[in-house]
């Protein structure tokens, strides 16, 4: 245990950006579904209000200082394959896919990291943690119900924006190596808009009326708010005690979607997510459990 351990104030930030989160979802569904915005012009404006807001933040990390690595065009590229997932995501909250459903199948992300890992970084992955992978991924399978009639193909979208952004954290253990997490917030948050015009460009089209913009500035702050409740939860928590609080936002999303869509999810949803939820904590405790044995 870390001597800043400081649990109540680690759920508490935890907790509090699983709300904003749960805000941010389902203002983009509303953007998207009652004003008929693209989900690229969404991303771009969410993602530009965010950084705004956050630029005092970047400041107090010395942007400058952050700046210096050697390892520039794999920031690019980590950079990309988040860019990549959140388009994946807001499409799916465009089509609408059921913000229940997108939210227990980005749950998987952990769970393709951990093949990453074995594939790429070169880990060892032992039948502990495939038998997690697999055992996840069947809770993936309940939700999606891809045997059923009424299965729709969009339904894979949130599970395409778990793959990138699992993609993505592959990528931030291997820079973390030589590179600072403020040099890892710093370029996210400064590459995120140029990639999010580039895409925006071609479907482009001017949000109209004060109460469109009001969503789009609430759901940018909400953003930028999310981001930094995660770095003070980990900063002032053992990560091992905050992980699991993350696993609320599920119950936070489906609470979301009811309050605005009278959305009111499935019994497989309950059951799925407590498969893919049991899978990720028993990953999460037994690197934790081998990881002190190494010790």
């Amino acid at each position: 245990m870390t001597p800043n351990h400081h649990p109540i104030q680690g759920a508490s930030w935890m907790l509090g950006a699983g709300l904003a989160f749960a805000i941010v979802n389902s203002l983009a569904q509303v953007a998207s579904i009652n004003y008929g915005l693209s989900s690229t012009t969404v991303a771009l404006v969410q993602y530009a209000v965010a950084l705004v807001v956050i630029l005092p933040y970047l400041k107090t990390l010395g942007i400058r200082k952050s700046l210096k690595t050697q390892h520039l065009g794999l920031h690019v590229f980590r950079v990309f394959l988040s860019v990549i997932g959140i388009q994946l995501w807001l499409w799916a909250l465009a089509y609408p896919v059921p913000i229940w459903q997108g939210i227990a199948l980005l749950m998987t992300s952990p769970l393709f990291a951990t093949i990453g890992s074995g594939l790429f970084l070169k880990e060892k992955v032992g039948i502990a943690r495939w038998g997690a992978t697999l055992t996840g991924f069947i809770g993936a399978m309940i939700i999606l119900e891809p045997w059923a009639d009424e299965f729709n193909w969009a339904t894979l979208l949130p599970v395409g924006a778990a793959f990138f952004w699992a993609c993505y954290s592959l990528m931030v253990k291997k820079l973390s190596s030589d590179d600072s997490p403020s040099t890892m917030v710093v370029y996210l948050l400064i590459l995120i808009t140029p990639f999010n015009i580039l895409l925006a460009l071609p479907d482009w089209q001017t949000p109209s009326g004060a109460s469109l913009w009001g969503i789009l500035l609430a759901a940018g702050v909400a953003t930028a708010f999310a981001q930094w409740a995660i770095v003070k939860a980990y900063s002032v928590a053992d990560a091992s005690f905050v992980q699991p609080f993350d696993h609320a936002k599920l119950p936070l999303n489906v609470l979301a979607g009811w309050l605005v869509f009278s959305w009111v999810p499935p019994g497989r949803l309950w059951l799925g997510a407590i498969i893919i939820i049991g899978s990720v904590a028993f990953i999460t405790q037994w690197e934790s459990k081998k990881a002190r044995s190494v010790k």
